[in-house]
């Protein structure tokens, strides 16, 4: 569907909100697009959500966080033991010979380098060398607890946060697949908006479900929503078993779907069709949900999908996936356009019989 009309609308003091392709409020990858400004407490928001931060942190990041982390914790307690040393008169002693009525803390520690080095090493567990705590310390004693407690349980919260953000049915959803566009097509001579999703893994999922929603802008700058229904081919239940072929979903332009006016270029706001895959991973039984968006310039009327379901000659199902965004310009019959008007005509010579044929609008049939 193309967009002529929008540039009437250019012209206001506010252009509309989805107007624009980079406007959309969720991209084709199913990301939001829409800025939060003015929200009192966010900072506060995010650092109680710290677990969740993680989750969403893209691994680049997430591998900063990780290094960042263990070396501050490290940093921190280097120097706390070089205060120790301080405290305790140990860093001006020779340690191979110190006085009789004096007890090292920490054996060898007369710099900062070398309490960063015992940091590293007890934080680690790599064994004491010639750096160790003496027994004699409880002040050095103490303060390896706290360093063994606090370092197992950062860990075990980094440790945790790798290997569900490795896990997360988040990461299976990328194997799911949307038409660029959706189409128009006219099966029986009947308006359906239509659009495939594919699994691109040979894993299948289970109960697939489809829901979608309608953006429209309003005069005074707010969005409508509405709920579009889609439906499987000719299955009625709410949810498809198994998802390891590409699907085609249908949506019926009758006079009361919320799209019937807008397909037919009727509208003056745009609008934008956010489209919600979720589906069961059969292995874990983690639910996974995809997102895309259709603004009306990437749908196309009167078109129909290429076909990529193929069988080869040893009878063996192929998905020829080139043909996935493909899509083929149906013929005006298929567009629901009326039969065209056929007159019956015959040709005479001398007054007898010699031929007939149909003269029809769009031409001569025999």
């Amino acid at each position: 569907m193309t967009t002529d009309r929008m540039e009437s609308n250019n012209t206001k003091a506010s252009a509309p909100l989805l107007a624009q392709r980079h406007q959309r409020m969720v991209t084709k990858d199913g990301h939001s697009t829409l800025q939060l400004d003015g929200a009192r407490g966010r900072g506060l928001a995010y650092l109680r959500d710290a677990w969740g931060i993680l989750m969403d942190m893209r691994w680049r990041w997430m591998m900063l966080v990780f290094a960042a982390s263990f070396v501050l914790h490290w940093l921190v307690f280097a120097v706390l033991w070089y205060l120790l040393a301080e405290m305790n008169g140990d860093l001006e002693l020779d340690h191979d010979a110190p006085p009789d009525n004096h007890t090292i803390c920490v054996k060898y520690i007369t710099s900062f380098t070398a309490a960063f080095s015992f940091s590293l090493e007890t934080q680690l567990t790599i064994g004491y060398g010639t750096m160790f705590p003496s027994g004699d310390c409880p002040s050095a004693i103490a303060l390896l607890a706290i360093q063994m407690v606090l370092g197992l349980m950062l860990e075990a919260f980094i440790t945790g946060a790798f290997v569900a953000k490795i896990a997360r049915p988040k990461n299976r959803a990328f194997s799911i697949r949307f038409t660029r566009s959706a189409v128009v097509t006219h099966p029986e001579g009947k308006p359906h908006l239509m659009f495939q999703v594919a699994n691109t893994r040979s894993s299948p999922l289970t109960s697939v479900q489809i829901s979608a929603i309608l953006y429209q802008e309003q005069e005074n700058g707010q969005l409508h929503q509405t709920s579009v229904d889609f439906h499987l081919d000719s299955v009625t239940a709410a949810e498809c078993p198994f998802f390891i072929f590409p699907l085609t979903y249908y949506h019926s332009i009758s006079p009361s779907s919320p799209l019937a006016a807008l397909l037919q270029r009727e509208a003056p706001h745009h609008f934008e069709l956010v489209v919600f895959l979720s589906a069961v991973q059969e292995g874990t039984g983690e639910t996974c949900q995809r997102r895309t968006s259709y603004l009306p310039s990437e749908i196309l009327l009167s078109h129909r999908f290429a076909p990529v379901l193929a069988r080869s000659a040893q009878g063996e199902y192929h998905i020829q996936m080139e043909n996935f965004d493909k899509t083929i310009p149906e013929l005006p019959a298929a567009a629901g356009s009326k039969s065209p008007r056929r007159t019956d005509k015959e040709i005479r010579i001398n007054g007898q019989h010699a031929d007939s044929f149909q003269l029809s609008e769009t031409g001569l049939t025999e």
